[in-house]
């Protein structure tokens, strides 16, 4: 498989890890040699209900026998891509009650830029420094990292930038100004939260000059950080929201939402405002409806913070300088880069999975299944801290 893999399918890294998967079940990955593998990131956040989940697997079965995809997004009424929504709406302040599916999260922040110029009827976008929403053209021109832009120009026109959590940016934000983009907690730059109301004075702003809030919510989202939405802790609430990763259960599937008056714009002047094939994907919305289901009818979002002490408890050790981010988004700072990797690479060979984040090269990746038991917890941070004390 490993050299197939290399050979034909085309890769993101030089070196990538070319793990080769056999099967993955609850909280762990199994290797074709048959090693057990305990999985603390999740396919990067995506994995939300961890690796087979009945209730997912059950509501994937049940949509596949009665139909796959039937017609281009938003044509027919299909029941599960409807009750998502519905939910949605149910669960989201009044304002957020329409929702765009589409394929994956960058598509849904390219969505929410075209929304935001559509309403507004102005072009100029503001993103933050350290930012990171996707790969797509649109997502990739809110990135502020030259040196992973510059390969790809021109991007899309019309972006500035403003620094995370800094207050004297904000009179950057003008009577120009489309949106403002931001993750609710920045995910690349390394799990850093909002701090000193942040979000609610750039939501002021913009309300002030007629500006709209995009939330990135992709990574945050779906009760990772302790509530439903990252947002929720920070008395904000976006004008656009934006989902992807931990919605579908394992399944690829965003989303955009906002308010019905303002989704409607997308729909004529010009028509098919936004189109896509598969977005809405019947069998994938089942398992993203099961997941939120699962999600808010049982206590795993309330779980995710006391399963967020219990790490913070355990993961004491002179290497590990800072843990970052809230809930079940955890960040181990280490001293450098180098630590960093030693510390990825020699769990992985000890049967822990941990992973790297885009720009802060010093920190661990901690983002496992929301339903990862304490015992799991404790096994996993023992790895880590054995590994520690061998690199120490």
């Amino acid at each position: 498989m490993k050299s197939d893999f290399l050979k034909y399918q085309a890769q993101t890294t030089p070196h990538p890890l070319s793990f080769e998967v056999d099967r993955a079940e609850g909280s762990y990955i199994y290797h074709k040699n048959g090693k057990r593998y305990l999985d603390f990131v999740a396919g990067v956040s995506a994995c939300s209900l961890g690796h087979q989940h009945p209730r997912v697997k059950e509501a994937i079965h049940k949509q596949l026998d009665s139909y796959l995809h039937v017609m281009v997004y938003g044509e027919y009424a299909q029941e599960a891509p409807i009750q998502l929504s519905k939910l949605l709406a149910s669960l989201l302040p009044d304002t957020l009650n329409s929702t765009y599916l589409v394929n994956s999260g960058t598509e849904a922040i390219d969505g929410a830029i075209k929304l935001a110029r559509r309403v507004t009827g102005r072009s100029e976008i503001i993103a933050a420094l350290d930012a990171y929403h996707g790969n797509s053209y649109g997502a990739l021109s809110l990135m502020s990292h030259e040196e992973r832009v510059a390969p790809f120009k021109p991007v899309i026109g019309g972006v500035s930038f403003i620094k995370f959590n800094c207050q004297k940016y904000l009179e950057r934000i003008t009577t120009k100004t489309a949106a403002v983009v931001l993750e609710t907690i920045q995910g690349g730059a390394g799990f850093i939260e909002p701090q000193h109301n942040f979000l609610k004075k750039v939501k002021e702003r913009c309300q002030s000059v007629g500006a709209l809030l995009i939330l990135d919510e992709i990574q945050p989202g779906f009760g990772r950080t302790g509530k439903l939405f990252g947002f929720e802790h920070y008395q904000v609430v976006p004008d656009i929201l934006v989902m992807g990763k931990g919605m579908g259960g394992g399944m690829p599937i965003g989303a955009f939402t906002a308010s019905y008056e303002h989704m409607q714009l997308l729909s004529d002047n010009p028509k098919l405002g936004h189109i896509t094939t598969f977005g809405g994907h019947p069998v994938i919305a089942a398992a993203a409806l099961a997941t939120l289901q699962e999600i808010t009818e049982t206590t795993l979002i309330e779980d995710t913070l006391k399963k967020e002490q219990l790490f913070r408890t355990l993961l004491v050790h002179p290497l590990l300088t800072e843990i970052r981010g809230k809930g079940l988004m955890l960040a181990a700072l280490t001293p450098t880069a180098e630590i960093a990797t030693q510390v990825i690479l020699r769990c992985q060979e000890e049967g822990l999975i941990l992973f790297w984040l885009l720009f802060e090269e010093r920190a661990i990746r901690i983002t496992p299944p929301l339903t990862i038991s304490e015992d799991e917890i404790r096994e996993g941070c023992a790895i880590l801290l054995n590994v520690l004390n061998e690199i120490q």
